[in-house]
């Protein structure tokens, strides 16, 4: 299984209708060194939305694909297509600017009248994704009818969206194992933090069987956000999913050029990358002075020095202890 990173799709809604060629680079390059791929960008509100929607405070498709050449090769980068704004066109841009995929999406139910952007993605050559949005307006049983329908048309991916945040980890696991036994290709779960229950949902999608999990950087996207990258990734890797992920490399990437990146939009993240690394590691938060204090004199990571020495003695770390884990750090 594998985590589907929407930072740079749905997370630009906090920002407008998508980030800047800058910080799309600056955030690409920082998943594909933390181990993570599979990553969907551009407009929020997908391929074509700058002309035909007006989304027009994010840069165009073409200046997407322009900043992308570089970093193409390297993941599996891809953008969102509504079913219903797909242009032959369109698409045939993003399959020539070298794109991974393409994820059409459209309404729970709302599949057969997707078939034709089914159709021009996979004509184009393109990964062709799909986004089951609002998936609980249908039941488990007809989610995973129209799943079966939209495989038979063509598509390569399927995603239960919880696009309103109102699942409970039981309604994620039985979407997914219905899906899962009506289609042979990989079902993905997409969470919203409405109930601030994503995270659970998607241990429980994993635990069901999901092939992917989506995410968001810093939890970034619409309303209350996705299920967080860092957290999904602390949390799946705990209990054995993705060893191909660097949590660490992550969590610096995060503190040191994300965070201070997103200071002047004001966004705020509800669990930062210290706080993150005291939870996995099980270190309290009364001891991170001590910790702060060593891992700046001693010049070494401090999510590595929390993980490392808590690993060793989570009920009163000494000072020394943390002195003689950072030399191994070195």
């Amino acid at each position: 299984m594998n985590l589907f990173d929407n930072t740079l799709r749905d997370g630009g809604n906090v920002v407008g209708h998508g980030f800047s060629t800058e910080l799309t680079v600056s955030i690409v390059k920082g998943l594909l060194n933390a181990g993570i791929l599979d990553i969907e960008l551009g407009n929020c509100k997908g391929l074509g939305a700058y002309e035909q929607l007006n989304a027009t405070n994010a840069p165009s498709d073409q200046e997407y694909f322009d900043v992308l050449q570089p970093y193409l090769p390297k993941g599996r980068i891809g953008m969102f297509q509504l079913a219903r704004c797909a242009t032959e066109k369109n698409i045939q841009n993003a399959a020539a600017a070298g794109l991974n995929f393409l994820r059409v999406g459209a309404n729970a139910g709302d599949g057969a009248g997707s078939a034709e952007a089914v159709r021009l993605v996979k004509k184009a050559g393109l990964v062709c994704r799909y986004s089951l949005m609002k998936a609980y307006v249908s039941t488990p049983e007809e989610l995973a009818t129209e799943a079966k329908l939209l495989q038979d048309t063509g598509v390569d991916k399927i995603t239960i969206m919880d696009s309103a945040g109102t699942m409970f980890p039981e309604n994620a696991s039985k979407y997914v194992t219905y899906l899962k036994r009506a289609v042979t290709i990989p079902v993905g779960f997409h969470g919203h933090s409405n109930l601030g229950l994503s995270q659970a949902n998607a241990l429980a999608a994993a635990k069901a069987g999901a092939d992917e999990i989506d995410c968001g950087l810093l939890g970034m996207a619409r309303s209350a956000g996705n299920c967080a990258t860092e957290l999904a990734a602390a949390t799946l890797k705990k209990v054995g999913y993705l060893p191909e992920v660097d949590l660490y490399m992550l969590l610096d990437y995060l503190e040191q050029e994300l965070l201070p990146a997103m200071r002047p939009y004001g966004y705020h993240v509800a669990v930062n990358p210290t706080d993150l690394m005291l939870g996995l590691s099980g270190c309290h938060s009364n001891f991170l002075p001590m910790f702060k204090k060593v891992a700046k004199e001693e010049n070494v990571s401090l999510p590595r020095l929390i993980a490392d020495a808590s690993a060793i003695d989570r009920k009163a770390p000494p000072e020394e202890l943390l002195r003689k884990v950072a030399a191994s750090l070195m």
